[in-house]
């Protein structure tokens, strides 16, 4: 029985990686882009520490709420399952506006102009949450992590003052990897 299930499993990679592979290379790079940032979003979460009055229980859930009209958000909840945070179990919601991040852990906001990338994140100040935000160094709205693209890698940066202002404390192993961290440490 668990040699059928392995010889199922190794198919299904092999039928992936075919797949993959007949792809022009350009359609290749956006749905690694996508996967790895889908499970950053969650992974991001075992170096940053919540104060606990951020959490209702000892068990209640993190929530990653994803906001916003971008391909990642669709792979979060894939990436997400099944995952944890410590002894939470990571949940992940969708919010459509800015009045719904009410009890989210993590914010991840993308594929929005800035005056509503803006309007979320103002939604959650001073609040323990985590907000992350995908899109350009230049870009004028950011959360304290921002996602980018250097050297054809996911990368990403972290602004530690933002992070601090939510009450978070972001592990010196994550600010370690950053490709950029404000203010420098």
């Amino acid at each position: 029985m668990l040699a059928a299930g392995l010889r199922h499993g190794v198919a299904a990679f092999v039928a992936c990686v075919a797949a993959c592979a007949a792809m022009p290379a350009r359609a290749q790079a956006p749905i690694l882009e996508h996967a790895v940032k889908a499970t950053y979003l969650h992974k991001i979460a075992a170096f940053v520490e919540w104060p606990a009055s951020a959490f209702e229980a000892a068990d209640s859930p993190l929530v990653l709420c994803v906001a916003g009209n971008d391909p990642v958000g669709r792979l979060v909840v894939e990436a997400a399952s099944g995952r944890t945070y410590g002894m939470r179990e990571i949940a992940v919601r969708r919010v459509a506006q800015p009045a719904a991040t009410t009890g989210c852990h993590i914010l991840y906001v993308a594929g929005l102009r800035d005056d509503a990338i803006a309007a979320y994140l103002e939604s959650v100040r001073d609040k323990p949450v985590l907000t992350i935000t995908d899109g350009a160094v230049e870009r004028s709205v950011k959360g304290a992590v921002n996602f980018l693209i250097r050297d054809n890698r996911v990368r990403f940066e972290i602004d530690l003052d933002l992070a601090a202002a939510h009450h978070l404390l972001v592990s010196s192993k994550l600010v370690g990897v950053a490709a950029r961290v404000v203010p420098q440490p």
